[in-house]
C-alpha cells in the first residue's frame, strides 16, 4: 500500500475527528465527546496496529458514523461491563472501572452500505466516540434492496 496515499487518508480523517469535539445524540439525549481515545481505537486494538486496509476503512466510515451519531432515534445494541483503566499498580492490579457500551447501526450513505457505531462511557465520564465498522451480519454478496421489496 503506497504510504503516501495511507498518510494522506488519515490526516482527512483526522481533521474531521478534530473538528467535531462534541455531537448532540438524540436517543441518549447526551453530547457524545470525539477524544483522542476513539481515534487511537481506530488505528489500534488491544494494543496492536490495525491492518492498514482496516484502518483506512474505518476512515471512510467515520463521516457516515457523524451522521449516525446526529441521528440516532433506536438502540441497536447495549452491553457493560469492567475494562482495564490505568496502569499496574505496585501490588500487581491493574485498576478496573465499568464501562458502558451502546451500538447503533444504520443503512445510510450512497451506497447505502449497513455499518455500526459504538459509543462508550467508563465510569461516570462522558460518552465518548468508540468505534466504526461494517455491520458484520451483511453478508458478502448480499445487497440491500430500495425498490420492490413490497412484491416480496
Amino acid at each position: 500500500m503506497d504510504s503516501e496515499y495511507f498518510n494522506s487518508r488519515k490526516e482527512k480523517a483526522h481533521t474531521l475527528y478534530d473538528a467535531q469535539k462534541s455531537i448532540y445524540n438524540p436517543y441518549l439525549k447526551d453530547n457524545v465527546i470525539f477524544n483522542s481515545d476513539g481515534f487511537h481505537h481506530l488505528q489500534f486494538s488491544a494494543r496492536k496496529e490495525r491492518d492498514k486496509k482496516e484502518q483506512l476503512l474505518k476512515f471512510s466510515l467515520l463521516p457516515l458514523a457523524i451522521w449516525i451519531i446526529k441521528n440516532a432515534g433506536t438502540l441497536q445494541e447495549y452491553r457493560k461491563g469492567l475494562v482495564s483503566f490505568g496502569k499496574r499498580g505496585k501490588n500487581g492490579f491493574i485498576p478496573m472501572k465499568e464501562a458502558q457500551y451502546w451500538g447503533f447501526v444504520a443503512i445510510v450513505g450512497a451506497s447505502q452500505i449497513k455499518i455500526r457505531v459504538i459509543l462508550r462511557r467508563v465510569g461516570d465520564g462522558n460518552i465518548t466516540f468508540w468505534s466504526v465498522m461494517p455491520d458484520s451480519n451483511l453478508k458478502r454478496g448480499q445487497r440491500i434492496y430500495t425498490e420492490g421489496i413490497e412484491d416480496e
